[in-house]
């Protein structure tokens, strides 16, 4: 027979109440973190499968921010286009009135040229416009002005938002392509119909010459707009990954608080019971009085 000697049965007994104090100790933390895993040691895998989602996480986040950004550069460049069309069809619907030379007297002429110039300044005005203090149609310029005063565009062209792992967007237009250049601009092209107004020659052939200009900023609207879908597109995939990533390292990483509540009225009881259990189990003996 195996005698058991007081001192053995407290040590047993010390155990288990440690041990049961333990378990509690840690569904007290998971409860009160409501995080399935408090230390790396708790649960290795998890915990890396968790870094490399919260990695994914935030290169997601980053990708949000460009496309905001992009579809701020795009919305503002869409803006702009829409505005230098209406101002060439309105400088189209006065070269056609203004080519009617039998039923317009120099002061008509005069009229008509003085609206030119102030759709001139205007256009002028939607070829400088900016997106928070960038030239959209100058790309990487930092001049007061986009267009300088022989209808030169200054900067680089090209700027560019990455919207996903592997595609990017442009988000500027080229302002040469767009309105061309010098002597070959829409600027130059509206003071060339104002002046030859004022001077009394026939401006029929500028028709043609405002038409192709027209076709110009049409064109790079759509393209434009092509981009904008991708972007948005771009969004919307975005914001479906960051509910699917959120979705996945909750799965590994949080608790199911119902069920972490179960198991803490649990182990709250064993151990009320393992306390109970060791008090009247551990009895003080004539031994102990004796010393």
């Amino acid at each position: 027979m195996t005698r058991i000697t007081t001192a053995s049965l407290t040590t047993n007994t010390e155990r288990n109440l440690q041990a049961a104090m333990n378990r509690l100790a840690t569904v007290q933390n998971k409860a009160g973190t409501h995080k399935e895993i408090g230390r790396p040691s708790d649960d290795p895998a998890g915990t890396a499968n968790v870094m490399a989602l919260r990695t994914q996480q935030r290169q997601n986040e980053q990708f949000s921010r460009n496309v905001q950004d992009a579809n701020g550069w795009l919305s503002t460049t869409d803006q702009a286009l829409t505005s230098a069309t209406d101002i060439l069809q309105q400088v189209r619907d006065l070269t056609v009135k203004g080519a009617n030379d039998g039923a317009l007297n120099p002061d008509a002429k005069e009229a008509i040229a003085l609206e030119l110039d102030q759709l001139h300044d205007a256009l002028l005005n939607t070829a400088n416009t900016q997106f928070m203090g960038r030239h959209v149609f100058a790309g990487t310029s930092d001049k007061a002005s986009a267009v300088d005063s022989s209808y030169g565009f200054s900067g680089t062209n090209g700027v560019e938002r990455r919207i996903g792992t592997n595609s990017s967007v442009r988000v500027d237009a080229d302002g040469a392509q767009v309105f061309g250049e010098g002597s070959a601009s829409v600027f130059q092209l509206i003071k060339n119909i104002a002046a030859d107004l004022r001077a009394g020659t026939n401006i029929s052939s500028r028709i043609g010459e405002v038409d192709s200009g027209l076709q110009k900023v049409l064109g790079s609207q759509a393209t434009i707009g092509a981009s904008h879908a991708s972007v948005l597109a771009a969004d919307d995939a975005l914001l479906s990954d960051s509910v699917a990533l959120e979705a996945r390292r909750s799965g590994i990483e949080d608790i199911d608080l119902g069920s972490v509540i179960l198991e803490l009225k649990t182990q709250e009881v064993a151990y009320q019971a393992a306390l109970s259990a060791a008090s009247r189990t551990l009895q003080p003996s004539l031994m102990d009085f004796l010393r």
